[in-house]
């Protein structure tokens, strides 16, 4: 499990306002939470056409332009 270390910015009255957490801890959510978008997103889409190699090399060729 992650262990997430926050440091809390708080207002006078010391109510919480932000959370800091470390550029790495940031990083590795991050890439959890796009991990489990691409998933979502292929089990969402299994019913769509599929691509060979050559339309999916097209497919990217377009999209990264």
């Amino acid at each position: 499990m992650l262990e997430i270390v926050k440091k809390y910015g708080v207002d006078e009255s010391n109510h919480r306002l932000s959370v800091e957490i470390e550029i790495e801890t940031f990083s590795n959510i991050e890439e959890i939470s796009e991990d489990y978008g691409l998933y979502r997103l292929m089990i969402d889409d299994s019913d769509s056409e599929s691509l060979n190699l050559e339309q999916a090399k097209e497919y990217y060729r377009s999209v990264s332009q």
